[in-house]
């Protein structure tokens, strides 16, 4: 006879053979009758209700942890460090195949470009709406901004040219607090309101942002204040259209990154560590004000005598002019050389802990580590510490800057080169660039946009052993002269080999103009052979004879070099 059993879940007697059995992950992190899970509840929903109906309290903890927490004060200044520094410089990279230009063409336009570009970008009465920042500080701005709100948004606006300021784009950049979804009277709050609809169209609005049926962002809503602004007016919303109509040119820039589809409002980079930042606060100034406190030589002084004169107590009065404030039936203080005269029958006791805490600094290496591999920093940047062996720190700041040149594409994608294409749109339009066909065929105006935007380079642990490497690199033709030098210094090659051109003709006595080396419009020959290229194999030719010795020191460099780092790093895996 079968056994016959009650079911809890379906509420049903059944046999054992006809229960329902957990199966796969029902018996892994889906369980419910496992002790270690089945207590765990993890309700999620749409990107919609776990985002944006907690987006509002994450933004106002996490500005508070930048204001009043180190270590994420560091994560955060780590990032707009690393990613953007001085800001991201325009490297113009047109196609100059589709443009039908030569490279001799294609490069005078580039740099024409990128220098009428930083006409524009490096003057804050030019590019920002405000005046506050060029465009360079705009980017550190929005960085931060980004990092610590989710995203952040740049508003599109013209001003009328002037003479010394030819071009009308300005950059306004806000708050992602001011993007909020409208309520009809005007009173709703950040907190209790964040869906809604367009009564006009039909348009679902997600916290501030307008989809349409099929879920393109086709506008945004832009709060005249911010929430619960202090003596504020009666708060008004303004419709702004994400895309201009006749150019298809952004009028908002909106700078985030996604982690869910459906999702159109960012998430503060520091929302997954914020209860351990909170914690190693308080952990950390509970340790100092400990440390403080066993640092004073306080004295409590017990009498039976009337307490009303106090010479020696440092909470009297200030100075003959100050009245002396009168005592209450507890206070009393402790500070350095601090005395304090007992009412008669008090007594004190304290809890003698052992200060400094021998645990403190290994527990938060622990917790910064784990706080460090959730923002993809690792614990030796994150604290600024490297005590490390080189190959462990190296291999520490590799990793950190796979998600610094992340960020620095993700914000050169979503602002850099959006704002480009504007300014871009505008010059050729007043004549300032000559882009022929440039409105006429999207693929010309693609190949004429084509943009890198460079950055401050990882820097080097031992320059000797990471320029050889490069040297090594671009000898084999593993890499460009420019590609090394971007990631040595953040620099541009060519400008580098023009500055060096100069230098070597002032050490070698001649003059940069070569009109002015000869009495006619050529460069003077001093040899007649050197037209015919005789005296380049002539070993008495003391040119040759410089160039091959700096041929054979370089290669003397390099030899020693890949020696050493064969050495260092034998060394250092005997160590570790």
């Amino acid at each position: 006879m079968r056994k016959i059993k009650y079911d809890r879940k379906t509420g049903m007697y059944l046999p054992a053979s006809a229960r329902p059995h957990n199966k796969g992950y029902g018996e892994a992190g889906a369980s419910w009758r496992k002790r270690a899970v089945k207590g765990f509840n993890a309700p999620s929903g749409s990107a919609h209700e776990d985002i944006d109906f907690n987006n509002f309290t994450l933004r106002q903890r996490s500005r508070m942890l930048y204001m009043a927490a180190p270590i994420a004060t560091s994560a955060v200044k780590t990032n707009r460090t690393n990613v953007v520094g001085v800001g991201l410089r325009l490297k113009s990279r047109i196609d100059r195949e589709v443009l039908g230009l030569s490279p001799e063409q294609a490069e005078k336009w580039q740099k024409d470009t990128e220098r009428e570009f930083n006409l524009w970008a490096g003057d804050k009465r030019a590019c920002d709406a405000t005046g506050m920042n060029n465009f360079y500080g705009l980017q550190q701005l929005t960085l931060i901004s980004w990092l610590l709100s989710g995203d952040c948004i740049g508003i599109i606006k013209q001003y009328s040219p002037t003479l010394l300021l030819p071009y009308s784009l300005r950059i306004h950049l806000i708050e992602s607090d001011r993007i909020a979804t409208p309520v009809a009277n005007g009173t709703g709050t950040a907190i209790t309101y964040t869906t809604g609809k367009n009564p006009e169209n039909g348009n679902l609005i997600y916290d501030g942002v307008e989809v349409d049926s099929s879920g393109m962002i086709v506008a945004y809503h832009i709060r005249s204040n911010y929430p619960f602004e202090i003596g504020a007016p009666v708060t008004e919303w303004t419709r702004v259209l994400a895309y201009q109509e006749h150019t298809g040119l952004p009028n908002i820039i909106h700078v985030m990154d996604s982690e869910r589809p459906d999702q159109y409002r960012g998430v503060s980079y520091l929302a997954q560590v914020i209860e351990p930042l909170l914690q190693m606060r308080r952990y950390t100034e509970s340790e100092l004000m400990a440390a403080v406190i066993e640092s004073f030589f306080t004295a409590f002084i017990k009498t039976a005598a009337p307490t009303d004169e106090n010479p020696f107590n440092e909470t009297g009065p200030a100075g003959p002019d100050v009245p002396e404030e009168p005592r209450g039936p507890n206070d009393y203080s402790m500070g350095p050389g601090q005395v304090n005269i007992m009412e008669p029958g008090e007594d004190v006791e304290f809890a003698n802990p052992t200060h400094p805490n021998s645990g403190f600094d290994a527990f938060m290496d622990a917790i910064s580590a784990q706080v460090g591999a959730a923002l993809e920093i690792p614990a030796d940047l994150l604290l600024k510490q490297f005590n490390s062996s080189y190959s462990a720190s190296r291999a520490a700041l590799l990793e950190a800057w796979k998600a610094f040149r992340m960020r620095r594409e993700w914000l050169a994608d979503d602002f850099c080169r959006p704002i480009y294409e504007i300014w871009m749109s505008e010059a050729v339009a007043r004549g300032r660039i000559y882009a022929p066909g440039f409105f006429d065929n999207p693929t010309i105006r693609a190949a004429y946009l084509g943009s890198e935007w460079l950055g401050p380079s990882q820097g080097q642990l031992d320059p000797v052993k990471e320029i050889t490497a490069e040297i090594l690199a671009c000898s084999e033709g593993y890499s460009t002269h420019e590609q090394s030098t971007i990631r040595l210094n953040g620099g541009q090659w060519d400008a580098n080999v023009e500055q060096l051109q100069r230098e070597n003709e002032k050490l070698n006595g001649q003059s940069p103009d070569p009109h002015q080396s000869g009495s006619g419009t050529e460069p003077a020959q001093t040899q007649e052979g050197a037209k015919t290229g005789e005296e380049d194999n002539n070993p008495h030719n003391p040119d040759n004879a410089r160039r091959k010795g700096i041929q054979a020191f370089r290669s003397m460099v390099i030899n020693e070099a890949i020696k050493e780092s064969i050495k260092s790093m034998q060394e250092g895996e005997k160590n570790e």
